[in-house]
């Protein structure tokens, strides 16, 4: 039995709420079970100097855990001079996620920033980020559509992100701090609705795991991503 009491192919309860900042031009606070993420896109008139006179443009992300989010405190990484590698590691993720379904040629030379918040951690941060980023980009190319900035088809695709793994020895979908903190395996995916392939992420904690195994968490994994999409459909139609 899992410590959630879900079946091993359930999701934790899911939910996206839009427009929750007053001044960002996309926004999302997305809830898995008890790890919420506040997601906004940020629109800039500029790029990178390297992209500079190239007529496209550029998505990037930056991800943060509040100091409260987790069961102690934790010093913001400004005090400390520095994000952590876990930080770069996570925000160039959630970056190149995004990128993977955004017609740059299209978009002009601006730049959108996509910042991921964690309010509250309890397991899934970097995929509950990916997924609620999705949906504060889309609004924020929505509001650049109603001011004819750009067209209807920047937007490639949708993108979602899950885990699955082994717990106790059962394939498992969505773990939850208890399941990700004693795992004998976790992989994180990274999907697009179409079923493309922009990331898998997969460590054993202990002993290695099958190619059976394997493919038992992939199709896990599939099957949470398409649940997601089919919410993100719902939720920006």
């Amino acid at each position: 039995m899992r410590p959630s009491k879900r079946q091993n192919n359930e999701l934790r309860s899911v939910s996206f709420e839009r427009a929750v900042s007053l001044h960002a031009e996309g926004s999302c606070l997305i809830k898995m079970g008890n790890t919420h993420v506040l997601c906004t896109a940020s629109l800039e008139e500029r790029v990178p100097p390297w992209l500079k006179g190239k007529g496209k443009g550029w998505v990037t992300a930056e991800y943060s855990m509040l100091p409260r989010s987790t069961h102690e405190r934790m010093r913001r990484e400004v005090t400390r001079g520095q994000p952590s590698g876990r930080t770069q590691e996570i925000q160039r993720l959630i970056g190149r996620s995004l990128r993977a379904v955004v017609d740059m040629g299209k978009l002009g030379e601006r730049q959108i920033t996509v910042d991921c918040d964690v309010i509250q951690a309890d397991g899934g941060t970097r995929t509950a980020s990916i997924t609620g980023a999705w949906i504060a980009l889309h609004d924020c190319f929505q509001w650049m559509q109603t001011r004819d900035m750009i067209g209807k088809d920047v937007m490639k695709d949708h993108i979602a992100a899950i885990s699955a793994g082994i717990y106790n020895g059962e394939v498992v979908l969505d773990l939850d701090y208890p399941e990700d903190s004693e795992a004998d395996a976790d992989a994180n995916f990274v999907l697009t609705g179409s079923g493309g392939i922009v990331e898998i992420q997969g460590t054993a904690e202990g002993d290695p795991f099958s190619q059976e195994q394997f493919e038992q968490i992939m199709g896990l994994a599939r099957k949470g991503v398409e649940e997601l999409v089919a919410l993100q459909k719902l939720t920006v139609i």
